[in-house]
């Protein structure tokens, strides 16, 4: 088994990593029993970058008269644990009944497993680690998205080196201070004039900190009990309690919630002196004394409730699973940070990492920090307030001293409060620093001063590279990209200073000098792809504003200049090394459209893809990049503030494995359209051009970087996502979108036996399209709790398997497709063990399970059938790559249903229950369970897998049902090729059309729409998604759960 991480397969080159980079697997023998040893079984630590490789020669060549020729555009002449067995899991071709044979395992000495945790090795070889501190991510505001705020300030770009300091220099106090509130364009500054001290208010004198209340003997739940005695702080925390609370009565405060999930217990103290009353302060002040040594349950909470998965077969809730609510007082959560852009898979934080070892869970975060957002507080400062020591932003769950000090909610370290941060722009009151916006919103958005830029910010620049060889004109793509781009040419996000150009390719490269003054745009080509140079310097990417006419000239003409090549190479290797080169001075976007695999110059492929591998080979093979060629490009790429977006369009092999990389490491993004043809494949072409028109016209953030902190005890050892990792928790993104997801993998250092709660911050420090420095900063608080019950009742299931999704990711190409399923499968097993030996105090017969992870082994079964993991189909590699890409960068809303789509019955569509959005009823049925026995003849049933919807006739479904909404007089009048749903002017029609319409919106991507019948061809895609019946090479859902009763049982 391979255990060096991706950079051993990448061919020659430096050691370049991104995302996990595992550690050795080691196995143990089986009858160690599920204690776990003391050695990390899977460490999956993340490595630091080494020193990016020196770039391509970015010197100008003086164009040649053997190597270019000039003329204007006519058509050209062409020159899991260490204890127990391996499970094979769905994959094998075993007996019905798992039970009695053991053939499930073919490797019963090592079984791969992941261990939560172990603390990584140090990270060496940082690059230059000289970007100190960063912003960090995005989060929550609420409700749907609006761009933010944008104040233009346009600026000259000089020839300033990148940035390369995120660290806030000491400033003097500013002079005025400007507060966007959400939705609204009014700034607050500072008064006219500072008032006496009077207007300020005196704070009252300091007195000494708050006795501390020794802790009641600490009693260790395992047994499954929930008793709650009366919490009491064991250390001053530095944070004063509001008027009249008193501090060990946190059970029974008005604001804590009371859900099923707890059930408060009322205790009785008497109060505490308190040194300085706070003034009502709705914020971190509140939090729980007793959070940190005793359990959070005084009865079993619902999310504890005792599931047998054997009997229980009704698990799906009616609609969306939600995120788990952290049990925190409710002041406090309602000041927390969104679970659609900052969730952890573990809502309640092990004390130690050896409880979280024997929990069996993975820790880590899932983040979608750029997220459109409807509702964003945008601030304007010259003094942002942060930490002195480990530069965190302040945030609402700091602790104020008192008025003129604040506690570091991640270091603990004590901070001055700033004069000018005493003013409240929004109630234009003086004297409450803990009513201002950046301590009552846990995401919000800077406006960053000049000591945050090395360099003026960087203009908007957009290069697109297109492949013209003759495959490419015959899928007809290139009349797609030309008319969105004229469609949506007003739309870019930019502002004046918006560059655009443009690079075609086939066996030569083409430039186009589209110079004002020119009567029509000028191709340029070079033929020498060995060593490509610039032609011209200044006129290939030209201000749009400016060249606008140009620019829909060339964009007119383009298609029909290539009409009639014959040419079939590809140079696509020496197309990027052009591209890199013209945008390097200024960094930007360049998006590569590709058809077909390289065959010319640097980065050229040949094919890997066997087609008797599809179905015979259990590990897949060529799932690692061919060349370091692309993922070297891509460094240098990310070293110059330029990201690639690949659009790959193909019906042949295109080995996606060695292209995406640069995507991956430039912080892209990755397309795939197989069988892409605007004729014959109708449903593609539609997809690709609602995709194309989100792509062109959202929002996007130029020479990023993101940091991520957390609370003192805990750490970050492994990324997953597009990016290149500059140091151990900086993230260098070229460009940023609000469709992108990360993921990171957590582990707990030193044990947080006197720590409440923990907080997570993200910041992302990038320069909008309109030239602005920006930091939006999400931060998420959680409990910390040292009983098992309390971190299983916290659980994130589908955080849980999305996390899960991406370290099986790393370890197929790291190791072996095998591998990764037995790993997701033990990962299973492992968890419920660890419920069924240490939480449950009554031992019963049958497969039990917490009602909060009561969904776990079916998401687990569903990633084993997904495209990336499963077996014995007809899976093409690209397919299976791509699916791979998706589960690494898809924010979890959106990856869920791909992994575990959504079933639904519409021939019966009602208004119970329905939603009213803008005038429209959109009605909500019942989320089915994917079983052929759901499905009935009778009936019609829409299946929405993400990217693609289904909707399914039934051979005997209501005539009236198939005249109302497909606009056909029968079920055998359906066509076979259906992608469209006719607006016919009746009820059905309109019921169907407006679900269908909501659930699109939903969802950045479009999903095309497929209406099939039991004789179409895209028939047996539908059922493979039927995740709970058996097939050929998987196990059903109720053998499945056998299996993993049989090992938890053992």
């Amino acid at each position: 088994m391979s255990n060096s991480g991706f950079a051993s397969q990448n061919g020659a080159g430096g050691t370049y990593t991104n995302g996990p980079s595992p550690n050795p697997v080691a196995f143990y023998p089986s009858n160690q029993g599920y204690v776990p040893p003391t050695q990390a079984a899977y460490m999956n630590s993340m490595l630091a970058k080494a020193p990016t490789p020196p770039g391509l020669n970015t010197s100008h060549h003086q164009p040649s008269p053997v190597g270019m020729t000039q003329h204007s555009p006519q058509p050209v002449p062409l020159h899991v644990s260490p204890n127990h067995r391996t499970a094979q899991a769905p994959g094998s071709q075993s007996s019905p009944s798992p039970l009695l044979s053991n053939s499930y395992y073919q490797h019963p000495q090592q079984p791969p497993s992941w261990q939560y945790g172990g603390t990584p090795p140090p990270v060496a070889n940082h690059v230059s680690s000289s970007l100190s501190t960063a912003p960090q991510q995005p989060s929550y505001s609420s409700g749907k998205s609006t761009p933010p705020v944008f104040q233009n300030t346009m600026q000259p770009v000089g020839s300033v080196p990148p940035y390369s300091s995120l660290s806030n220099p000491a400033v003097s106090a500013p002079p005025a201070l400007n507060v966007v509130a959400p939705q609204t364009h009014h700034q607050y500054g500072l008064p006219p004039t500072v008032g006496p001290a009077a207007m300020r208010g005196t704070p009252p004198p300091p007195g000494p900190p708050t006795a501390a209340v020794p802790p009641p003997p600490l009693a260790t739940h395992n047994d499954g009990s929930y008793s709650t005695p009366p919490g009491q702080i064991n250390r001053p925390v530095g944070t004063a309690y509001p008027s009249g609370l008193q501090p060990n009565l946190y059970q029974s405060m008005p604001g804590m919630q009371t859900s099923p999930h707890m059930h408060p217990t009322p205790q009785q103290s008497s109060a505490v002196p308190q040194p300085y009353q706070q003034p009502s302060y709705s914020t971190a002040q509140q939090l729980s004394p007793s959070l940190a040594g005793l359990s959070l349950q005084s009865e079993t909470p619902e999310a504890l409730r005792v599931v047998n998965l054997l009997q229980e077969r009704n698990l799906l809730p009616s609609g969306t699973v939600t995120a788990p609510t952290p049990c925190l007082p409710q002041d406090l959560q309602k000041l927390n940070c969104s679970p659609e852009v900052f969730r952890c898979t573990l809502t309640s934080i092990p004390q130690t990492q050896s409880l979280l070892n024997k929990a069996k869970l993975p820790l880590g975060l899932l983040l979608h920090p750029f997220k459109d957002l409807s509702q964003l507080p945008v601030v304007t400062s010259s003094n942002i307030v942060r930490c002195r020591s480990c530069r965190t932003y302040i945030n609402p769950f700091v602790s104020f001293m008192d008025q003129r000090k604040w506690k570091c909610n991640l270091c603990y370290r004590v901070n001055d409060v700033p004069e000018e941060f005493m003013y409240n722009p929004v109630s234009r009151s003086y004297g409450s620093p803990h009513k201002r916006p950046e301590v009552q919103n846990a995401t919000i958005e800077f406006i960053a001063p000049s000591e945050y830029m090395l360099r003026p910010p960087q203009p908007a620049v957009y290069l697109f590279v297109l492949d013209v060889s003759h495959n490419a004109v015959e899928t007809g793509y290139l009349d797609v990209v030309c008319k969105s781009l004229l469609d949506n040419i007003d739309t870019l996000p930019g502002d004046t200073r918006t560059k655009i150009g443009f690079i075609t390719f086939d066996s030569t490269v083409h430039f186009y000098n589209l110079q004002e003054g020119l009567s029509q745009p000028q191709m340029l080509i070079v033929s020498d792809i060995e060593d490509v140079f610039i032609p011209l310097s200044d006129t290939l990417l030209i201000n749009l504003k400016e060249g606008k006419e140009l620019v829909q000239d060339l964009l007119k003409s383009l298609p029909q200049m290539f009409s009639k090549t014959m040419e079939t190479q590809s140079a696509l290797g020496p197309a990027l090394q052009a591209a890199f080169k013209l945008l390097s001075p200024t960094g930007g976007r360049m998006s590569v459209f590709q058809t077909q695999l390289p065959t010319l110059g640097a980065g050229a492929l040949k094919p890997r893809e066997e087609p008797s591998q599809k179905t015979s080979a259990k590990d897949i093979q060529h799932l690692a990049p061919a060349t370091d060629f692309y993922k070297k490009l891509a460094l240098d790429c990310s070293g110059q503030q330029v990201a690639v977006d690949l659009f790959l369009l193909s019906a042949q092999y295109c080995d996606l494995a060695s292209l995406g990389c640069i995507s991956r490491y430039s912080a892209g993004s990755v397309y795939y359209y197989p069988s892409y043809h605007n004729q014959h494949n109708p449903s593609q072409t539609e997809r690709f051009q609602k995709d194309l028109k989100r792509y062109l016209t959202r929002k996007v953030g130029f020479e990023a970087v993101m940091r991520i902190r957390c609370t003192k005890g805990l750490s970050i050892h492994t990324f997953h996502g597009n990016f290149f990792v500059r140091s151990t928790d900086l993230l260098s993104l070229p460009n940023v979108n609000p469709d992108a997801g990360f993921a990171v993998q957590m582990s707990i250092d030193e044990n947080l036996l006197d720590t409440q709660v923990v907080s997570f911050q993200a910041a992302l420090l990038y320069t909008s399209s309109k030239g602005e420095r920006r930091i939006r900063v999400h931060t998420l608080c959680l409990p910390v709790v040292n009983s098992l019950s309390d971190i299983f009742a916290g659980a994130d299931v589908q955080a849980v398997t999305c996390l899960l999704a991406s370290m099986a990711v790393d370890r197929s190409v790291s190791a072996s497709l095998s591998d990764a399923r037995d790993a997701l499968t033990n990962a299973a097993i492992d968890s419920l063990t660890s419920y069924r030996t240490s939480v449950l105090t009554i031992q019963q017969p049958g497969l039990l399970a917490p009602a909060c992870l009561r969904l776990f082994p079916l998401y687990v079964l569903a990633l084993l059938k997904h495209k990336a993991f499963r077996t014995g189909n007809s899976t093409r590699l690209d397919d299976r790559v791509f699916a791979m890409c998706q589960l690494k960068y898809q924010p979890l809303e959106y990856l869920m249903l791909m992994v575990h789509p959504a079933l639904y019955r519409v021939d019966n569509l009602t208004d119970e229950g329905a939603l009213n959005v803008n005038d429209r009823t959109i009605p909500q049925p019942r989320v089915l369970q994917l079983s052929v026995e759901k499905l009935s003849r009778e009936a019609a049933f829409l299946m929405d897998s993400g990217t693609v919807m289904y909707l399914w006739i039934g051979r005997n479904c209501s005539p009236d049902f198939i005249t109302q909404v497909l606009g056909v007089q029968s079920y055998a009048a359906i066509p076979q090729s259906m992608n469209q749903l006719p607006e016919l002017d009746t009820t059905e029609s309109s019921k169907i059309r407006a679900f269908i319409d909501w659930l699109r919106e939903r969802r950045p991507f479009y999903p095309t729409l497929h209406i099939i019948r039991d004789e179409s061809q895209l028939k047996s895609d539908f059922m493979q998604n039927m995740i709970e019946d058996r097939t050929e090479s998987a196990l059903s859902y109720y053998e499945f759960l056998l299996h993993l009763q049989q090992q938890v049982s053992k």
